[in-house]
This record gives C-alpha cells, sequence and structure tokens, in this order.
C-alpha cells in the first residue's frame, strides 16, 4: 500500500508504503489535546516505508514524561502529521493529514478509558480500555 499526504498549507509532504500494522482510534487524553477534543484516528506505516518527501516538519517530545512520543508537525501551519513512538517500529500517521483520508476504517479504539461522552465508536469494532494485549 502507498499513502501519500502532507499538511493544510502544503509546506511539508510525505509518503508512506507498506502494509499498515495497525488502523485504529485513539481516545487518551494525550490525543484530545493534539485533535482539539476527538479521537485521534490513525494508521500506523513501518518506518522503512516513510519518507518526507517536501519540507522539514517540526518536533515535540514531552520531557516530563518516561517513554514519551515524539510529534511532528508543519513549522509553518501546525497539522500534526506524524507520532513515533519509543521502541515501536512503525510511524503513526494522522488520517487527516493523507490526501485521501477515505481510506481509513479503524479496525479497534484503543485508550476508550479516557473515552468522552460525545466521542463515537464504531459498532463492531473492538475496544480496548488501553492497549490491546
Amino acid at each position: 500500500m502507498k499513502l501519500e499526504g502532507g499538511c493544510y498549507c502544503h509546506g511539508l509532504r510525505y509518503v508512506a508504503e507498506g502494509e499498515p500494522m495497525m488502523k485504529a482510534q485513539c481516545h487518551c487524553r494525550e490525543c484530545q489535546y493534539i485533535t482539539g477534543g476527538s479521537p485521534n484516528v490513525f494508521i500506523a506505516m513501518p518506518i522503512a516505508g516513510f519518507a518526507y518527501t517536501k519540507g522539514t516538519p517540526k518536533q515535540f517530545t514531552r520531557s516530563d514524561l518516561e517513554r514519551a512520543v515524539t510529534r511532528e508537525f508543519c513549522p509553518e501551519c501546525g497539522t500534526h502529521v506524524v507520532t513515533r513512538s519509543p521502541g515501536f517500529p512503525a510511524v503513526i500517521l494522522k488520517v487527516g493529514s493523507l490526501d485521501d483520508p477515505s481510506l481509513f476504517k479503524p479496525d479497534m479504539a484503543i485508550f476508550t478509558v479516557d473515552k468522552q461522552a460525545f466521542h463515537h465508536v464504531p459498532e463492531g469494532i473492538p475496544a480496548f480500555e488501553r492497549l490491546p494485549g
């Protein structure tokens, strides 16, 4: 599978090739901050198949958390594009940054322990309070 995408202002572009390792919606409180309150919908793609084709992202990693993720976003418009998690062999692509987000269908919902009453989990997909075992 080949996915292409980028940010709102088109200053940052990427390509991701390979088989998706996970397609999910995350309801954790941290993702709610990044999305403005909604669950974060993402596709995890192999690191080896990911490359920026235009621009250089700005990165942010919280220094007060153990094993904090690194978030990559456009330095101009602020669009959050990718998250990298220590030890996880994938880049976590934000579905909203895909050129064709209609390709996404979640296989699961994670961190539902933090789910807000206004969040929707599609009927029929597995839901986990944290990460699946």
